[in-house]
């Protein structure tokens, strides 16, 4: 078996529950990871230019997509970040969607270069 890599000091990835999602099959998750950073910043920038311009169909669209990717990965704080901005969009809110979208900016700024300590750790 392979040895799981360490952890950085802030993890937004719950590695325990994303091994077993993917019955610790590193090939599997390499792939995935792959997958994710592809799609990740073309609906990150989306969720942001929607927040800009207060286009809650549009927020509300691209927060459910990326709280379903995060989730999949196991990225629960972010997820739930999302969620919530799903969630105001859906509700008409609008007020605090900037604030939100500064909260989720803050919580995936590190998510990258974890989940490539992960893939590294898949491909050794």
């Amino acid at each position: 078996m392979t040895q799981r890599p360490d952890r950085p000091s802030k993890a937004s990835v719950n590695l325990d529950e994303l091994l077993t999602r993917v019955d610790n099959d590193y090939g599997l998750l390499s792939e995935l990871i792959g997958i994710f950073k592809e799609e990740f910043p073309r609906l990150l920038q989306s969720l942001q230019q929607a927040v800009a311009r207060e286009d809650l169909k549009n927020v509300e669209t691209a927060s459910h997509t990326l709280k379903g990717m995060l989730s999949g990965l196991s990225v629960t704080q972010a997820s739930a970040i999302a969620s919530r901005m799903e969630q105001m969009a859906r509700a008409g809110e609008k007020l605090k969607l900037a604030n939100e979208m500064s909260l989720f900016e803050h919580e995936v700024a590190d998510l990258f270069p974890e989940l490539d300590a992960y893939t590294a750790e898949a491909k050794s």
